[in-house]
Order: C-alpha cells, then sequence, then structure tokens
C-alpha cells in the first residue's frame, strides 16, 4: 500500500505523479502476485502483429473478468487453444500496465481445464516413484549394441509400430515380435503390464520398445499409470520408452533405460546401422593391416642388424682375444712386480750382512742366512711354476675358443661374396671364393658341386676315377700354402 513521503523539513504529505503510483501499484502487485494459477473462459481474444495474444477472461459463475496477454513465446508453448470460449487454466503473475493504468494478468502457460488435475496426479506420483528410486540413473540399463531379437510393446493396428519396423528393416533387420496391447483409454494399463510380462516370459528378446504415437496428455495417460511405470522399471531386459513426440513426458520414459524421442527414433536407438557398421569394420581391419605392416618391418630390421652382426666370424673372438691380451699383460706385469721385489729383498738383506764384518757371527748366522735363501728361491721359483701354469691354462681355454685352432688342424673358412659360405648351393660354377687358412689364404674359382666326404678311404683300383663323377677346384696361390 502506498504512503505519503515525510520529508525532513516538513509534516505535509507529498504528491504524487500518475507514473509514481502506477509504477508502484506495478511492483507491488508483481512482489505479492507473482505466481498463481487462474482458471476462466477466454473472450476477446485478439493476436497482435507480434504474435502476442491479447484476450479476456471471464468468470463462468459470477460477473467478473480479468484482462490478460501471453507474450508470443509463451503462446508457441502453451497446450491450450487461445481462442473465445475455450475453458482454460492459466499460470502467470499480476500487473499493471503503467502507460494506461489498466490492471491485467501476464499469463506464462495455458492448458485446457481438467488437465490442471492430471497434472496434479503426475508430479503427485512421480515424486513418489522418484522417493522409491525408480527413476535413478544409477539402475539404467546400457542397450544391447547387436540384438538379435527386438521386442516391441504397442497397439497392432496403430502406426507407431509401422514406423519401428519400417525403421529397423532399413537399418539392420532382425526379428522383430510384437505384443498387441491397447495404448488408450482406462482398459490400457493393464493390457500394457500384461503384453510386458507376456513377451518377456515367452520370447525373451535383447531388447524391448513400449510405447505410442503423438496425441494429447489424455490419450498418453495411460503410459503414466502406476502399474505401468513399475512394470517397466521391473522388467528383466533393457527397455525404450518411445511414447508421443519429443516435447511429450511420461512417467514410463523417467522409468525406462532409454528415453526415445519418437517411435521411429525408438527403432534407430535399438538396432546399429548397416553402412555405419560396414565403414567401421574397414576402419579397424585398415588399422589392423597398419599395425602388422609396422611389426613385419621392425622384424625385418632386427633380422637384418642380427644378420649383419653374424656375417665375420672373427667378430665373435674379438672381445676374447682383447681379454687374453689384457690378461696376459697383467701377468706379465705381476711377474716382473714379484721379481722386483723379491730381488729388492735379497739385496738389502745382503747389504745388510756385508755391512757387518764380523766373522764369528757371520759364521754362526751362516747356516740360518742359507737356509732362508734356499727357502726364498724354493718359493720363487713355485710362484713361477704357478703363474706359468695359470698363464698357460688362460691361454689354452682362449686358443681352444679362437677359430684359428680350428685352422691349424686342417680346416678352413670359406667365403663367398664377403660371407662365410655354408651351403654348396649358394655359389655357383665361375664364382670366384676365399678360402682363409691356419697360415695363408687362397683364392680358387668353383668348377661345380663337390664330392660326398667319404668315412673311410677305399683301397686305390686300378680303374681310373672319372672326371665326371667328382667335382675339380682350380687353386691360385696368392699367399703362404
Amino acid at each position: 500500500m502506498l504512503k505519503p513521503v515525510e520529508t525532513a523539513s516538513s509534516r505535509e504529505e507529498r504528491v504524487l505523479r500518475v507514473a509514481e503510483v502506477n509504477r508502484g501499484v506495478r511492483l507491488q502487485l508483481e512482489a505479492d502476485w507473482d505466481d498463481l494459477w487462474v482458471e476462466g473462459e477466454l473472450s476477446d481474444v485478439t493476436r497482435a502483429a507480434s504474435g502476442h495474444y491479447y484476450f479476456t477472461l471471464n468468470d463462468p459463475k459470477e460477473p467478473a473478468q480479468l484482462r490478460g496477454v501471453m507474450f508470443r513465446s509463451d503462446a508457441k508453448r502453451a497446450q491450450a487453444e487461445i481462442k473465445p470460449g475455450t475453458a482454460v487454466r492459466m499460470r502467470g503473475k499480476l500487473s499493471l500496465y503503467e502507460a494506461r493504468g489498466s490492471f491485467q494478468f501476464l499469463a506464462r502457460a495455458a492448458m485446457p481445464v481438467g488437465q490442471g488435475d492430471l497434472q496434479a496426479q503426475f508430479e503427485r506420483l512421480k515424486k513418489k516413484l522418484a522417493a522409491e528410486g525408480l527413476f535413478e540413473t544409477a539402475r539404467k540399463r546400457p542397450l544391447p549394441r547387436f540384438p538379435t531379437t527386438v521386442g516391441v510393446v504397442t497397439s497392432a493396428k496403430g502406426a507407431a509400430l509401422h514406423d519401428i519396423i519400417k525403421v529397423i528393416c532399413a537399418r539392420f533387420p532382425v526379428r522383430i515380435v510384437v505384443a498387441d496391447c491397447r495404448v488408450q483409454g482406462k482398459e490400457a494399463p493393464p493390457t500394457i503390464v500384461s503384453a510386458i510380462h507376456r513377451i518377456t516370459t515367452l520370447v525373451e528378446p535383447d531388447v524391448l520398445i513400449v510405447g505410442r504415437g503423438g496425441g494429447s496428455a489424455e490419450d498418453l495417460w495411460a503410459f503414466n499409470d502406476e502399474e505401468v511405470v513399475r512394470a517397466i522399471a521391473s522388467c528383466p531386459i533393457p527397455t525404450v520408452s518411445a511414447v508421443g513426440h519429443e516435447v511429450d513426458v511420461t512417467l514410463a520414459d523417467l522409468a525406462a533405460d532409454v528415453r526415445a524421442a519418437t517411435p521411429s527414433n525408438a527403432g534407430e536407438m535399438v538396432v546399429v546401422e548397416r553402412e555405419s557398421l560396414r565403414r567401421e569394420l574397414q576402419h579397424q581391419s585398415r588399422r589392423a593391416e597398419q599395425t602388422l605392416d609396422a611389426t613385419l618391418n621392425t622384424l625385418r630390421l632386427q633380422w637384418s642388424r642380427l644378420g649383419q652382426a653374424l656375417s665375420d666370424p672373427r667378430s665373435a673372438i674379438r672381445p676374447a682375444r682383447l681379454q687374453l691380451a689384457s690378461l696376459q699383460q697383467a701377468l706379465s706385469q705381476a711377474q716382473r712386480q714379484k721379481l722386483r721385489t723379491l730381488r729388492s729383498r735379497f739385496n738389502h738383506q745382503r747389504e745388510h750382512l756385508a755391512q757387518k764384518d764380523v766373522r764369528l757371527a757371520l759364521r754362526k748366522r751362516r747356516p740360518q742366512f742359507v737356509a732362508q735363501q734356499t727357502r726364498l728361491i724354493h718359493l720363487t721359483q713355485r710362484q713361477l711354476q704357478e703363474n706359468r701354469g695359470q698363464l698357460e691354462s688362460t691361454a689354452g681355454r682362449l686358443q681352444a675358443l679362437s677359430p684359428l685352432s680350428v685352422l691349424s688342424r686342417g680346416y678352413s673358412i670359406v667365403l663367398h661374396q664377403g660371407r662365410a659360405l655354408t651351403d654348396s648351393k649358394i655359389a655357383k660354377p665361375g664364382d670366384p671364393i676365399h678360402l682363409k687358412l691356419h697360415q695363408g689364404e687362397i683364392t680358387a674359382t668353383v668348377n661345380g658341386p663337390g664330392p660326398v666326404p667319404k668315412t673311410k678311404a677305399k683301397k686305390p683300383t686300378s680303374r681310373p676315377a672319372a672326371k665326371a663323377d667328382q667335382a675339380q677346384l682350380d687353386f691360385i696361390k696368392t699367399g703362404k700354402p
């Protein structure tokens, strides 16, 4: 309520302008009456060029009118027709049009009379079932990617079934089993519940679609029934709810594992598109081929490196030869150091004795000195023998590992094109070969395959050997034999 404004200088009432009065009244109305439902009958409906609706809301029981307006954006979402004679229930707030000082109702939503009761029932049941956890996201199950059998609970005469079948057959044909039921009216909920139980018990499909085509809120009300919602929530297989259009939301949509905007959209969701699957398989196949090619290239590179490392047998004994030379040098240095130490001790003792030219002491100590000298010589000889034995043993083991020891027994290494020749089929007649002997090297030319070696030599006979039965090599000496 507006009150006169008092100033600091006087107690006189202030005179307000009309705009200040209207503004104050508007603010007061919008603050106290910001959200309310109003029911009445529409009259004097006018649609402006801007798309806004202006109307009068009449009380059917006693003389009373309320001027109102619904803006274009809200009018597009209205569930009731904004036309004269329509009984509607509107939600909005009270306000005042300041320019004219006219009292008005700003409507944000409109629905036919009676639908508001259904909405209240919807909200009460929704709150009850949500408290029981039927709409929890955690209990939602994913749809199988490649179902073989799709169950459909809907009216066998409805257009929704034809839309579902058409979409599924176009994408990826699978087996479709239909459980007929009523989808509208008071008798519909029991038939929907029975159809869900019947199809899941007798057929056991991989996924189930429950729904119908579009319609009014009363037409779709069967899918807000508590028993229907509980049957969908307790269904043992993943369930898709496809009721009405995208703007229609039922409790069945909230209880199902997945909500489809339309029945056609449900068909798209339950089966994969054949062409999309083919493209995915081709992509996976190309990736597998690329991975296999990369692995083979890596193995080929490793094989090539190993082959290069094994091409020259001398590279295998090079570390052992270096180790042998290092051991020989260390042993020689140790022997020389030992001899120098022993010789220094011996000379020191001899000089010490020479300085004391006391014949009597010398005579008394001569046997002891001789014994020490003899023992020192014996120890020196034994140490030299042990060191010599260790050196010979080490040299023997290294010599046994050396290919040169094999060559000393009459064998040779045949090199063909820079690599060791291990198969006679590799060398062709006329190819040059290189023979590595124990002492010296020989270059030869291949005339043909050689004879098979025999374990025992046969006695010579008078019959001359046929040259055609044996192969020969022409040797050209290039070094010492």
